[in-house]
């Protein structure tokens, strides 16, 4: 309790120095992780005050003046309950330190940040520490074992609350339900961040995240953990599960292994798993719509044939990559079966995760099962499957229902495009593009650059958008989104309205990171959840709907606007929630840019 009450203290005085820079007139943001040498390097300065210009400087860390003054004298329009912003452009500033920006004659200062090449390094970890901590089964976060009935059957060709042995995996996020739509995509996406550069991943801890090394990437070690759960869930060859608990969860704050949730077997005792027969499911109120299995059957399959490569390849396992691959065949075939969407299942909830698009799945998958077995009619399918899924995406979009899209980036069109050659590479460079494009019309519009729409989990769209604009640059070496996609990635840590990076414990002891996320392990224990990436900041009018109350007053009141909001607060699961797929997405690009130089260098 006397920790809280310092941090209390300690993030009231950030706000009287807040109110007093805006007594002055003036806000400025950076990113807080800092810069790699050749990044773009673009800050904002923004004020209600009526002003032609904006005179900024560079200082040292001892206060010295390291760059400028510099005056920036085009307003780029308002944001917010902001007039006016200036786009502070110190590119071409490159000499590794620590610095401030200031703003000449007023006294506002930002808050420190690093340029160093080495400034990315070890991050990755930290968003592996967030997994640990969600891990289901055994904890290390907690040393705590929990919801081993786990669980009683729903939908499946066998009798309904027939038992099945589905403990482990990750939960979702704040709370403890278990979904194969996300858990597959985090799978996915730590083997594709290792496949790409194996070379940033330490050994630090063992299989069950104790701090000791066995050998093995700790990045491979946590796709084991959810690797072992996928096959779980597929306990036949024409057999899937795809969801562990609904929304009966929701019942308060409570730690994983003291769960009192009740799904009709009594508290804490079995909870409910759903059979993926692609057809509308509810056990409550509300029915989805599914109408097929292929999303789910896509992506498993591209996940499980991804790691038999990396098992057989890497580790030189092939017990387990034989295992792997098995899995995805069959499970692959289930979605040929059964083409179509299978939804998430709420039970006294109006929402859900409404993902309806399958078709890139499918071809992810069949693109992965090339890769492994050079079988051509895999490649066959891939294509067919890529026309079929294009360039849809929320891209461009203003609105969207609750992961609509999912997931928010299509890997299946890079892994394809590398395994192919001739015309139909450009096709696929091409759909990224469209996206991209999209998203770029939009950024310039605005002086943030936010090129995708504030709907819940915007910060999972920032993290695909920035995903995407650095793949679709390796494929095609066009540089046209690379600055648009730094500027997202400055956002995600800092370089907002609020100042707030959306990174718990990043960058490290940083004083405007979240510091009361909506978790129930962060809240009944103290102890923060370091590396979870946030839901993300939501139209105000997404707030407004859920009408939910604060937990204790807002120490961004001055920055919230109809526009869109953000709080650090335990309460509200809109914006301040971390999330397991949401981290995993980020933990592409954050690899990608550890141990690494930018991949453009600056001109001006």
């Amino acid at each position: 309790m006397r920790k809280r009450s310092f941090l209390l203290v300690f993030l009231f005085l950030i706000c009287i120095s807040e109110l007093q820079a805006q007594g002055m007139g003036f806000f400025i943001r950076i990113n807080e992780v800092g810069y790699r040498t050749e990044d773009p390097k673009i800050a904002i300065v923004f004020t209600n005050r009526k002003v032609r210009k904006v005179q900024c400087e560079l200082v040292d860390a001892g206060g010295n003046i390291a760059w400028g003054p510099v005056a920036i004298k085009q307003n780029s329009g308002s944001y917010g309950r902001f007039e006016g912003h200036f786009r502070l452009d110190f590119s071409a500033f490159k000499k590794p330190g620590t610095y401030k920006i200031r703003v000449r004659g007023s006294g506002t200062e930002s808050l420190p940040f690093r340029i160093s090449d080495q400034v990315y390094d070890g991050l990755e970890g930290r968003l592996l520490a967030y997994l640990r901590e969600q891990q289901c089964g055994y904890n290390p976060f907690l040393d705590q074992v929990c919801h081993q009935k786990d669980g009683r059957t729903m939908y499946g060709p066998m009798p309904d609350s027939t038992y099945i042995d589905v403990s482990g995996g990750w939960h979702d996020a704040g709370d403890d339900l278990k979904y194969l739509m996300t858990s597959s995509n985090t799978v996915g996406r730590l083997l594709f961040a290792y496949q790409e550069n194996p070379q940033v991943f330490r050994d630090d801890y063992d299989k069950w995240g104790h701090p000791m090394s066995n050998g093995i990437p700790d990045v491979l070690d946590e796709a084991h953990w959810g690797l072992t759960w996928m096959l779980k869930m597929h306990p036949a060859p024409d057999e899937l599960f795809y969801q562990v608990a609904d929304d009966r969860d929701h019942i308060g704050f409570k730690l994983p292994y003291a769960d009192s949730s009740d799904y009709g077997w009594g508290k804490g005792s079995y909870r409910v798993v759903y059979y993926a027969n692609g057809k509308p499911q509810g056990l409550g109120k509300y029915k989805n719509t599914s109408d097929g299995v292929a999303n789910l059957a896509g992506r498993y399959a591209a996940v499980m044939a991804m790691a038999a490569r990396i098992w057989k390849q890497d580790l030189h396992d092939t017990v387990d990559a034989n295992r792997y691959l098995r899995a995805a065949l069959q499970v692959y075939k289930l979605g040929l079966e059964k083409p179509g969407h299978q939804e998430g299942a709420s039970y006294g909830a109006p929402y859900r995760y409404y993902e309806k698009t399958w078709t890139d799945d499918m071809e992810w998958g069949a693109a992965e099962l090339y890769g492994v077995t050079r079988d051509k009619k895999f490649l066959a399918q891939a294509i067919k499957y890529a026309r079929l899924a294009n360039h849809i995406s929320w891209m461009g979009k203003d609105t969207a229902y609750h992961y609509a899209y999912y997931p928010f980036m299509n890997l299946g069109h890079y892994e394809l495009f590398n395994e192919i050659s001739g015309a139909f590479r450009d096709t696929l460079a091409g759909y990224y593009r469209t996206g991209l494009e999209a998203c770029y019309d939009k950024a310039l519009k605005n002086p943030y650059r936010n090129g995708y729409p504030f709907i819940w989990c915007s910060n999972n769209l920032a993290s695909a958008l920035i995903n995407q604009a650095l793949l679709y640059q390796k494929m095609t070496g066009d540089t046209k989104y690379y600055t648009m996609a730094i500027e997202t990635r400055d956002w995600l840590l800092g370089r907002n309205p609020w100042g707030a990076s959306q990174f718990v414990g990043i960058p490290r002891n940083g004083s405007n990171t979240p510091h009361y996320p909506h978790s129930s392990i962060e809240y009944l224990t103290g102890r923060l959840i370091i590396g979870g990436m946030t839901d993300g900041p939501v139209y105000g009018s997404i707030f407004k709907k859920f009408g939910m109350a604060l937990s204790h007053p807002d120490r961004y009141a001055a920055f919230q606007s109809n526009l869109v909001v953000y709080h650090d607060d335990w309460n509200d699961f809109t914006s301040n929630e971390p999330t397991l797929d949401g981290t995993a997405e980020a933990f592409v690009w954050m690899s990608m840019m550890a141990g690494h130089k930018a991949s453009v260098p600056y001109k001006p």
